[in-house]
């Protein structure tokens, strides 16, 4: 029965493992330890959820990202946001360039308080808007106490430059797992657009172990980011860190 016990305890801290690296991206002995995927090649999206069981929610039915259609208007009630200046570091995790968020910054969505975490990139974007893809997709990842996600994506075209981008983007670390301390504070506010309508599904997390239940705030209006700031980012990563859009398999669109 000991043993037994044992082997659940480190069934379970396995999965708080995989979740705090997709969450929180930190090069460290935990990720080192977690089962090599990537973008392309033998260990791209396609099989992801076949490297480990850990990944089996990667072959789910509620699976993120997706091509936004068919929104159904519920008049969605305005997001509440509380954010301060609170971007400290920057990491190149090898999947894609994160800013870590000091504690205080919320976000209030169906009563309940999320704390932001971090936000992080992706090139192309990984969700589609009626079918529309965008050169760049930002995430901000909250997380309540329980341990529930909210991520708030925003979608960038070219055109000016943006502030938060240009502070974030100005040490860009080349090397996976290199970390490069920001020389101001951050505010994800400005990585906003000023609209703030937005669309809403239920999804899960874009890398894995691709948990479910995440819920997902797509801004409507898109955000200008120069392309110099497009490349810049693309040049670190090398290749595209998008996964493919998924079935929304009856998941309806909010609006």
């Amino acid at each position: 029965l000991c043993i037994m016990n044992q082997k659940f305890k480190k069934k379970q801290m396995m999965k708080k493992v995989l979740l705090a690296s997709s969450l929180c991206c930190l090069f460290s002995s935990a990720i080192l330890a977690a089962p090599h995927w990537a973008y392309q090649g033998d260990a791209g999206p396609e099989q992801w959820a076949k490297l480990t069981p850990e990944f089996g929610q990667c072959a789910g039915s509620n699976q993120s990202p997706v091509d936004l259609m068919g929104m159904v208007d519920a008049k969605l009630v305005p997001l509440v946001l509380h954010y301060q200046a609170g971007g400290k570091t920057v990491v190149n995790n090898g999947h894609t360039v994160q800013v870590g968020y000091a504690p205080g910054s919320t976000l209030q969505v169906d009563g309940i308080s999320f704390e932001l975490k971090q936000f992080h990139f992706h090139a192309p974007s990984e969700n589609l808007i009626k079918g529309k893809s965008y050169p760049l997709e930002g995430h901000l990842v909250h997380v309540n106490s329980k341990g529930e996600i909210a991520v708030v994506a925003v979608m960038y075209e070219a055109g000016k430059a943006n502030t938060a981008l240009t502070e974030a983007f100005r040490a860009l670390p080349a090397k996976v797992g290199e970390i490069q301390p920001l020389s101001s504070s951050i505010s994800a506010e400005q990585l906003l657009p000023k609209r703030r309508d937005y669309y809403r599904f239920s999804g899960s997390l874009t890398t894995p172990p691709c948990s479910e239940g995440v819920r997902w705030l797509v801004m409507k209006q898109p955000v200008e980011v120069s392309q110099t700031q497009i490349d810049a980012f693309k040049a670190v990563m090398h290749t595209p860190n998008n996964r493919p859009v998924q079935a929304l398999n009856g998941r309806v669109v909010l609006q």
